[in-house]
């Protein structure tokens, strides 16, 4: 009988694994072509903003109007699929936990448009909300058509949410860390193969479209000495208190939309697309993913002028939750790696004048982006190995564990929860 059992769970356990890489296939083109016209959307944006700099008059009208429609177009597709808003990942995690059903399908389309007007448009929002999502959607619909049990729904669903992220970054192992540190908290053997080869095949996949080569392009950087490794766990310690305050700012900024509940959500939403835009027309890198941003950082960061910096941070650090309490399709990811690169930039600039300090800020843009990370989703490990995979810099991980094992110490003292299970708690109607 035992044996019978055991021969019937490899069965289970081969056929789960190629259901998993049939949707990964499946998420790994639809997340790729989302990143594809992201991009596209992002060089025909500043181009916008150029024209409106140039032609003067009311031309800075135009970017505004263009968020704001973008915002309350995205926000409508939302009233239609009610799952599409925000990001996907703290229903992911509900599911896993089984305090919600799986998503349907029809996410998919709902996410993949509304994405693309949302982000595209400018709100400071991140592309893997979407992509998890979809690839949650694509796993849970490819386990109930093959008739498996309900727990292998529930681990489809997490495995393609990981190569969700996984394409979404270009990081299949960060992908597939993400499911077992953030989504799963468990490392199952069930779910660990499943996860593996949804996001080997999806990121494959999506390489196709997007190209094979990391996010961001950086020189090698020198490893760090001792002394060094004690101050990037200072600035950890500082870092795990600034992504307490973006938390709270986050569901801050959720509350205060929910008390305007008698203006309609998409108008409220163009509202707040309005004041994004105006930010917009400033500077086509203070709003968006942060992509662009964060590569003149990472390229040479000390050639970005300080003021510059900090307006970027300070105006960034607003309009991201403001983005995100708009409703509209969108992560919180990307922006928190924006944010991260910025914060290490200034807290080098504060540090540059102690004895060992270099006089580039690439390894604390680096650091930051880890550490902020750490601090607000409290995934430590999946944030350092998202950031070496998206630049393919290793060097710098020793100050990363430092600088993430103090961010996340210093927030879970302040006893500040990680922002998807205050999500999560929200959207299953849960009030602290």
């Amino acid at each position: 009988m035992a044996r019978v059992i055991a021969e019937s769970d490899r069965s289970g356990l081969v056929r789960l694994s190629a259901l998993a890489a049939i949707a990964g296939v499946a998420i790994g083109f639809v997340g790729g072509a989302f990143r594809w016209v992201l991009e596209r959307a992002e060089r025909v944006r500043i181009g916008v903003v150029d024209w409106a700099n140039a032609a003067g008059g009311p031309s800075w009208l135009v970017p505004i109007l263009i968020v704001a429609a973008g915002a309350g177009i995205a926000r409508a597709l939302v009233t239609l699929v009610p799952l599409a808003g925000g990001s996907g990942i703290q229903h992911v995690e509900a599911v896993w936990r089984k305090e919600a059903d799986p998503p349907p399908l029809r996410v998919l389309p709902a996410r993949f448009f509304g994405g693309l007007i949302a982000i595209g448009s400018g709100l400071v929002l991140g592309r893997e909300g979407p992509t998890v999502h979809m690839g949650a959607a694509l796993g849970a619909a490819a386990g109930v058509r093959a008739r498996v049990p309900d727990d292998d729904v529930r681990v489809l669903q997490a495995a393609l949410a990981g190569a969700g992220l996984a394409v979404a970054f270009n990081a299949p192992v960060g992908g597939a860390l993400f499911v077992l540190e953030e989504v799963a908290r468990t490392a199952r053997l069930r779910l660990v193969l499943t996860t593996a080869i949804a996001c080997a095949v999806a990121v494959s996949c999506s390489r196709l479209l997007v190209g094979d080569h990391p996010d961001f392009l950086v020189a090698p950087q020198e490893p760090a000495g001792l002394p060094m490794i004690v101050l990037f766990a200072v600035f950890g310690l500082l870092t795990g208190a600034v992504g307490v305050v973006y938390n709270k700012l986050v569901t801050g900024a959720l509350a205060a939309a929910d008390r305007l509940h008698r203006v309609p959500p998409t108008a409220r939403a163009a509202v707040l697309g309005a004041l994004v835009g105006l930010a917009l027309y400033v500077s086509p890198f203070a709003v968006g993913g942060g992509d662009v941003l964060t590569q003149q950082l990472l390229t040479d960061g000390s050639v970005v002028l300080l003021p510059a910096v900090l307006g970027y941070f300070l105006v960034r650090f607003v309009t991201g939750p403001l983005s995100y309490a708009a409703g509209t399709p969108g992560g919180l990811f990307a922006p928190l790696l924006a944010l991260g690169a910025l914060w290490g930039v200034l807290f080098h600039a504060g540090a540059a004048l102690l004895p060992g300090v270099g006089p580039s800020p690439i390894p604390f843009a680096l650091v930051g982006m880890a550490a902020f990370f750490a601090a607000t989703v409290r995934a430590p490990f999946t944030g350092i190995v998202l950031i070496v995979e998206m630049t393919t810099i290793a060097t710098v991980t020793v100050p990363m564990l430092a600088a993430c094992f103090a961010a996340t110490l210093t927030a879970t003292l302040l006893r500040n929860p990680p922002v998807y299970d205050s999500l999560r708690r929200r959207m299953l109607g849960h009030r602290d």
